[in-house]
């Protein structure tokens, strides 16, 4: 037996799984980059959410027509990888169809697939469309634009690819069969094609010729998804993997109770407490200064950076937020991805350097404008209405906190309210004396 096409196979999923291993190791440094937040409260409520929100699709169906699509995709992605894993242990031992011996049971399985595979292909084919012909508009949005546009594309390409030299590499295995070609005993199921790429095979009676033509689908199929495996990094659609532990460690509370910074609320108590001496010296051990709100990614929690990395890019927290619907600048997709950005560029000087350099650059400012995040309104429709539970609002929040106590950096209207408050203990320019001068009016 020849054992050469055995080796090769083995040699490219182990360089394939070790590139990735590589990535989720990088992936996980830079997510600990972040500071640590406790997420593990509540575990059997995580859970749940994860359940219903990642595993379930439960937000994906608000709009039914992308959600109904994405669930076909979805489900494909999980189930065919059954076959996936026949592929594998066929291409490392040399066996074909090694679990055939299921009988019937078998075939079922393989007719299911085949349908699934088709209706993959068949969603893509509705989401390019909607991508490029009808141009849905929050596909075309300012952020949208090189590779973030492009990636989308190459996704749908590749998934089309994948379904067709699936059903191909059957086809062509249903016509050798047929014939009694060695090597392909009768196994499986082909209700599609059967219908689809057989017809068109079978017109070749030259077995040598169908035998390259099913192991070329063959070798495209496993090859094409060794690809894909390390192409998730570099793509929006490494969600596949990441919407699973970013759901469990999404927030719990009200979507609208912001966290209070603790330095802030120790300092109000201490001036709320009338027993305390305001002179007295700390309790504990002064360490470096905590900087207030987040200046940068060092500055963001862990949650914060995993949300970066695992957005889909879909767009529908900018399609339903006030502020970019009434034109604008802030875009919580943006957001986002302005994040995951400054991460790589991090991640690229800490590869470079062997550790970070400063580089001179800050998420605020450098990445995300001062006029996006004070143009947010803070009403949590991007919370809502991600898929995922990613937060956007959160980041906002904190970068909006640096820029007010760090560099005073808030609006005219906001800092003379804060003035106010500070000055006459209200947002009014009135001193406390004249608050009921109105009522002589």
């Amino acid at each position: 037996m020849n054992y050469i096409p055995n080796v090769i196979f083995a040699l490219i999923m182990i360089g394939s799984l070790w590139f990735f291993s590589q990535n989720v190791k990088k992936i996980i440094r830079n997510i600990k980059l972040g500071k640590k937040i406790d997420r593990f409260d509540n575990p059997s409520e995580r859970w749940a959410t994860m359940a219903r929100v990642a595993l379930g699709q439960g937000k994906m169906t608000v709009r039914p027509v992308a959600g109904f699509l994405h669930i076909i995709v979805y489900v494909g992605f999980l189930l065919i990888n059954i076959e996936v894993a026949e592929i594998i242990i066929d291409g490392l031992f040399g066996t074909h169809r090694v679990l055939s011996f299921l009988g019937g049971f078998y075939d079922a399985m393989i007719g299911f697939f085949e349908v699934l595979a088709f209706l993959v292909l068949v969603s893509c084919v509705i989401f390019w469309i909607r991508r490029n012909i009808v141009k849905v508009q929050r596909f075309w949005k300012p952020e949208m634009k090189d590779f973030p546009k492009d990636d989308a594309n190459y996704i749908l390409f590749m998934e089309v690819a994948f379904m067709f030299a699936l059903l191909t590499m059957n086809g062509a295995d249903q016509v050798l069969q047929q014939m009694g070609a060695e090597h392909y005993p009768v196994a499986g199921s082909f209700p599609i094609s059967s219908w689809l790429t057989a017809p068109i095979l079978s017109h070749f009676n030259d077995v040598t010729f169908l035998t390259i033509v099913e192991r070329a689908a063959w070798w495209f199929h496993i090859i094409g998804i060794f690809f894909f495996l390390n192409y998730l990094y570099y793509s929006k659609h490494l969600h596949i993997i990441l919407a699973f532990p970013n759901t469990w460690f999404s927030k719990l509370e009200p979507k609208g109770e912001f966290t209070n910074l603790e330095s802030v609320t120790n300092e109000v108590k201490l001036m709320m407490d009338p027993n305390a001496d305001p002179f007295a010296a700390p309790t504990e051990p002064v360490g470096e200064p905590e900087t207030f709100g987040a200046k940068d990614i060092f500055d963001l929690n862990q949650v914060q950076l995993l949300n970066a990395y695992t957005c889909t890019e879909c767009g529908r927290c900018t399609s339903e937020c006030p502020a970019n619907l009434t034109g604008k600048k802030l875009s919580p997709r943006k957001i986002m991805m302005d994040t995951r950005d400054r991460i790589e560029d991090v991640s690229k000087n800490i590869d470079k350097n062997g550790g970070f350099v400063d580089d001179g650059k800050t998420l605020v400012n450098d990445y995300i404008s001062a006029e996006e995040l004070w143009a947010c309104t803070s009403c949590n429709a991007c919370t809502q209405a991600c898929p995922i539970n990613i937060d956007p609002l959160s980041i906002i929040i904190d970068l909006r906190r640096y820029l007010v106590m760090e560099q005073s950096a808030a609006p005219n209207e906001l800092n003379m309210m804060m003035t106010n408050v500070e000055n006459n203990g209200a947002p009014w320019q009135f001193n406390n004396a004249d608050r009921l001068n109105w009522v002589q009016d």
